[in-house]
């Protein structure tokens, strides 16, 4: 397997542990000045993170860390794509559904990606170049990466059933634009029905073909969608930006995503 994915794995892991310390005691949270929350388990994530990252000697875009200019940023083919927890609102509500997302992004594109789901101990990664990705149910935060990759279940990606297109989004708030969205798929004389999670787990439901079609018709950064991405792209499963018509691409001088369609 690649290197830099099993140092992605090893940081995830880790990263996992530290969070799920934090999120069994009274933790504080504090407000960003972009008004996201941000808790230790954040500030703990990050620094495991990039103590992993760093001696690969790639550069690294993450939520925690203070962004590099585009003048240095626009410079580098490669980099590190890193969101230390995805879904810190989920993690303050104790729902588990939030997830520690690490991307290798070349040539604006991701290459590699790990998600890790510390609740569940439950973790995808992917290697786009050889189009595999995988899901693995672990025991324990400190698995060996033999028995990781024992354990790993490939996935495949399903066809779609026409009579009845399963799409990600909000059971309580949902947006007009995904609402005219679903409208759209009932005219074409499908049946619909919505399925819910938080975080990047919402990629992770396509690619393990829970879900048919994730559109995303709300604010997202490069950190929230480069492993996602990653896990989908290597079964052949889309991230398309409503921007550009073209697949989302990473390392921009504007970190913000334009909105996206996943779909299989």
């Amino acid at each position: 397997m690649n290197e830099n994915l099993k140092i992605a794995i090893k940081a995830s892991l880790e990263a996992g542990e530290a969070i799920m310390k934090v999120y069994d005691t009274a933790f504080d949270v504090e407000i960003k000045d972009d008004k996201s929350p941000l808790t230790e388990a954040d500030k703990r994530a990050n620094d495991i993170i990039n103590s992993h990252l760093k001696p690969t000697n790639i550069p690294i875009i993450s939520e925690e860390n203070k962004q590099t200019y585009y003048s240095v940023r626009k410079n580098w083919d490669t980099c590190w794509v890193v969101d230390p927890v995805d879904g810190t609102k989920e993690f303050i509500k104790r729902n588990g559904e939030f997830t520690v997302n690490i991307a290798l992004v070349s040539n604006q594109k991701p290459i590699l990606g790990v998600i890790y789901v510390p609740a569940t101990k439950v973790l995808y990664l992917a290697d786009v170049s050889l189009q595999q990705a995988y899901k693995v149910e672990l025991t324990s935060h400190d698995t060996d990466y033999d028995i990781i990759i024992e354990k790993a279940q490939q996935l495949t990606n399903e066809p779609v059933n026409q009579k009845l297109i399963r799409v990600v989004g909000s059971r309580s708030h949902m947006s007009q634009e995904t609402l005219d969205f679903m409208e759209g798929l009932k005219n074409g004389g499908s049946e619909v029905e919505i399925v819910s999670k938080g975080s990047s787990l919402k990629f992770c439901l396509v690619a393990e073909g829970k879900a048919d079609v994730y559109p995303r018709f709300a604010p997202t950064m490069e950190w929230d969608t480069a492993a996602g991405q990653a896990i989908c792209n290597a079964i052949g499963i889309e991230v398309i930006s409503k921007e550009t018509d073209k697949p989302l691409l990473y390392n921009k001088e504007n970190l913000l995503n334009p909105w996206f369609l996943v779909s299989k």
